[in-house]
């Protein structure tokens, strides 16, 4: 799912209320449209070219129902198998939707044991995204500074923000009639169309946040094509999408809570109070003097939320935040705060954000009334400060979006024979309980859940005990022994939380290098919600 850019924050309808398609297993319209082989070449990337990909476009329909139609094109890249035995094709999403995937391809190096130098590992951009043609954009300065406070407290603030979200959905309309195809069923037909272009009888598929939902689809419209599958920090299928944003503002405030705890046990670097509330009233104090006094003229209370929702995400990162809110706190330091900001929400850019609200306000309807909206967001407010509102505005284009909005898969795992699940239990973009539905309607699926965790989508980062499993798994076949009951199969620790320069570890952590480090392009690649 998606990270808060800077305007902005995922919805759809309530838990236990998505609709099947007329089977299950049965894929959509104009499932025999053949596509003409990629012609591959030089990547333009450095660090493609640096693993030895090769790169390329697949044209497929615009809309499947008329495949002599328009057409789109996928930036596509691969690096080949090393070993004398191929185990076929592995495809990677990173997530969003709306995160550019094309970098992925060099994903295979990080997988232990060499395990993934016997597939074909394939990057892609998805429909809309990044390098793929045409790439969507509704208004590429929507992501800008200083915005209106994220928290309607006045008529004038909530008309502002509404006037604001409808004017981008608007703008987004001169995509034109792309905008009906961004569907997570377009982009599972692209998939297949990508399996036949590379003319492999099966895939296999590695999966990330929203690429989890992906996954999910694909696997149920075509179960017989899926040969092995990873799915990391799976997103509920009863809760696409609005009632997952619920779930998430809860999630996020716990998360945020753990993070100034973290501050505090460290006061002696960070000097910001010396237990858990103490840094948390601090931060809402330092929040609200923004309001009227933006740090440099460009850091207002949104995006000082912007900037710390990573921290609710991840552990790596934690360092840095922390570092940026002290020196703003104790030396007016607004310069790297605004480094932070601009590194995950790069203003004059929005295609991320266009195609987040293309794929999610169209895979489903999403509540159109405000008053619904405007309820169900102030309870949990109440609940959860944190980054309720800033999510609420981030999906509100949703609310009237200038494409018309389909039905969700029921998603059916059981003709799937193989795939392994990994989620850490204080997950906040996907909530843990996400992975145990989906365990349960995958039966030959097994989880590992790392109990204390609160890291996002985090496999390949370092954690032999869950990447080890991933090699077996990607080499062998071999899942953990499926337990009876809806838990994990196999537990994991999850890495320790670093341990700032300067201080003295506890005892029960260890050094921070060897902290979780996800790798680089995998970074850059993750874009969640």
């Amino acid at each position: 799912m998606n990270k808060l850019f800077s305007t902005i924050a995922s919805a759809g309808v309530l838990a236990g209320c998505l609709v099947a398609v007329p089977s299950a297993a049965a894929a959509p319209a104009a499932p025999d449209f053949q596509p003409a082989p990629i012609a591959w070449g030089a990547c333009a990337s450095p660090s493609l070219q640096k693993a030895g990909a090769q790169c390329g476009f697949l044209e497929v329909p615009m809309d499947y129902a008329d495949p002599a139609g328009a057409k789109v094109s996928l930036a596509v890249s691969r690096v080949q198998h090393t070993t004398p035995q191929s185990q076929g094709v592995m495809l990677v999403n990173p997530g969003g939707p709306g995160g550019s995937g094309l970098g992925l391809s060099v994903l295979g190096k990080d997988v232990p044991n060499h395990a993934g130098d016997s597939y074909d590992w394939i990057g892609f951009d998805p429909r809309g995204v990044g390098s793929s043609k045409p790439a969507l954009s509704c208004d590429a300065n929507y992501l800008g500074y200083n915005r209106p406070d994220y928290v309607p407290t006045t008529p004038q603030l909530e008309q502002t923000w509404l006037a604001t979200t409808k004017s981008y959905a608007a703008a987004c309309a001169k995509n034109g009639p792309l905008l009906d195809h961004m569907k997570t069923t377009d982009v599972a037909q692209d998939m297949e169309s990508l399996r036949k272009a590379l003319g492999q009888p099966q895939i296999n598929y590695y999966g990330f946040s929203y690429g989890t939902y992906l996954g999910q689809v694909y696997s149920t419209l075509y179960p017989e094509r899926v040969r092995r599958m990873v799915l990391d920090s799976s997103v509920d299928p009863r809760k696409v999408w609005y009632q997952a944003n619920l779930d998430q503002d809860v999630a996020f405030d716990r998360n945020i809570k753990i993070y100034f705890d973290w501050i505090a046990k460290y006061d002696s670097v960070y000097h910001l109070g010396t237990s858990g509330d103490a840094v948390e009233r601090l931060w809402y104090s330092e929040q609200q003097k923004l309001e009227a006094h933006p740090a440099g003229g460009v850091i207002g209370p949104d995006e000082w939320s912007d900037i710390f929702l990573q921290a609710g995400y991840y552990r790596f990162g934690w360092e840095d935040m922390a570092k940026a809110f002290s020196g703003w706190v104790h030396n007016g330091d607004w310069q790297t705060l605004k480094t932070l900001f601009d590194s995950t929400d790069t203003p004059g850019d929005d295609n991320g954000f266009a195609v987040y609200n293309a794929v999610q306000c169209t895979d489903t309807q999403w509540p159109t009334s405000w008053h619904r909206w405007k309820t169900d967001n102030w309870a949990t407010y109440r609940r959860a400060p944190f980054e309720t509102w800033g999510n609420a505005w981030y999906n509100a284009p949703c609310m009237s979006w200038p494409a018309k909005a389909g039905k969700p898969v029921r998603i059916d795992g059981t003709r799937v024979t193989s795939a392994l699940l990994i989620d850490e239990e204080l997950d906040a973009a996907t909530p843990f309980a996400g992975s145990l539905e989906v365990r349960r309607r995958y039966p030959h699926s097994s989880l590992i859940s790392e109990p204390g965790g609160a890291t996002h989508a985090d496999s390949l980062s370092g954690d032999s005990c869950v990447d080890d499993q991933v090699a077996d798994y990607l080499a062998t076949g071999k899942l953990p022994q499926r337990k009876p009951g809806n838990g994990p199969d196999t537990t994991c620790a999850p890495l320790p939380d670093p341990v700032p320069a300067g201080a003295a570890a506890a005892k029960s952590d260890t050094t921070a290098a060897s902290q979780a480090k996800q790798p680089l392009e995998l970074q850059q690649a993750l874009v969640h919600h």
